[in-house]
């Protein structure tokens, strides 16, 4: 079957799930977009596209051809250009085609809108004014990075985004994450990617999980130290092309001040010096060596 027909099949499908759900007019839909692989849309969105009486978007030409890859085509009609340099003028655009009651749905170029791209604005103002957002949920690099990277078993990420482009304030918001204990997810264009591999450097062994061309072709996903980064983009001259998205891992807690020395009290009772020493440097991470000489000032104390 070809993606066309595969695409009609889908159109199809989208139809006959829809029955179950309110697409309600007068409303803005948040459409998130397939980040590369273009079978990552959902049925619901397809029919939303479908539906829509106008569809927003980041950049018109992409868009166009994303529908014209779905087939359709018909969309392509009401295309308006919604980005960082127009988003508050074409924000009331919008508002006035809500109040009309019609349907807008609006998409950036790849990923979930107004994240790490515009759309924000447009659902503040669209909120603001006393209309429904209404989110089409689907792909996104931060999420699908993450699922891969195995770092945030616990639920808490920060999502940092792009960090500046200038060598010193990037350093900074680095050096600014380095006692940072959640996973932070990074995203960086590829002109850019080697500087951020040198900043990070600094983190030393720490690791992060860098994704390349995710849900793409030549998709690659890897984890090393903060200071072989660079080592391993320099490794294969293709590493520094496509988008990326990483995932710095969640720095190792610190220990708590005066930890040891209140473990050593309740072992020494207990336990000969060395044996509660090396249970007590295991369990508070603090030096074994120092904790040994708190440990014979305790037992002279005593």
């Amino acid at each position: 079957m070809s993606a066309a027909s595969s695409f009609t099949s889908a159109r199809q499908a989208a139809r006959e799930a829809a029955g179950a759900q309110d697409f309600p007019k007068g409303a803005l839909y948040m459409v998130a977009t397939p980040i590369g692989n273009l079978a990552d849309i959902s049925l619901r969105t397809l029919h939303l596209l479908e539906i829509a009486d106008r569809v927003a978007c980041e950049d018109t030409r992409h868009t166009q051809a994303l529908l014209r890859a779905y087939g359709l085509e018909r969309a392509g009609d009401r295309l308006l250009a919604l980005h960082q340099h127009n988003e508050a003028q074409a924000a009331q655009q919008v508002v006035a085609w809500l109040n009309a009651g019609e349907r807008v749905a609006y998409a950036s170029d790849a990923g979930t809108p107004a994240v790490s791209d515009p759309g924000a604005r447009l659902a503040a103002a669209v909120r603001e004014a006393g209309l429904r957002v209404v989110p089409m949920p689907g792909a996104s690099s931060v999420t699908t990075l993450l699922s891969a990277a195995g770092c945030a078993g616990e639920g808490a990420f920060v999502f940092a985004g792009f960090l500046p482009s200038k060598a010193g304030e990037r350093d900074a918001a680095v050096a600014a994450l380095a006692q940072e204990p959640r996973p932070v997810v990074l995203l960086e264009a590829p002109h850019r990617i080697e500087a951020l591999a040198s900043s990070l450097a600094v983190l030393g062994d720490r690791l992060v999980t860098v994704g390349r061309e995710l849900t793409k072709q030549f998709e690659e996903i890897a984890t090393v130290p903060c200071a072989r980064l660079g080592d391993w983009l320099a490794a294969n001259p293709q590493r520094t092309r496509g988008e990326f998205a990483l995932a710095l891992h969640g720095a190792p807690a610190a220990p708590k001040t005066g930890e040891g020395e209140r473990v050593l009290a309740l072992l020494l009772p207990e336990l000969p010096v060395k044996t509660a020493v090396k249970l007590a440097a295991e369990i508070s991470g603090e030096p074994r060596n120092a904790l040994y000489d708190a440990a014979l000032r305790m037992k002279k104390e005593t």
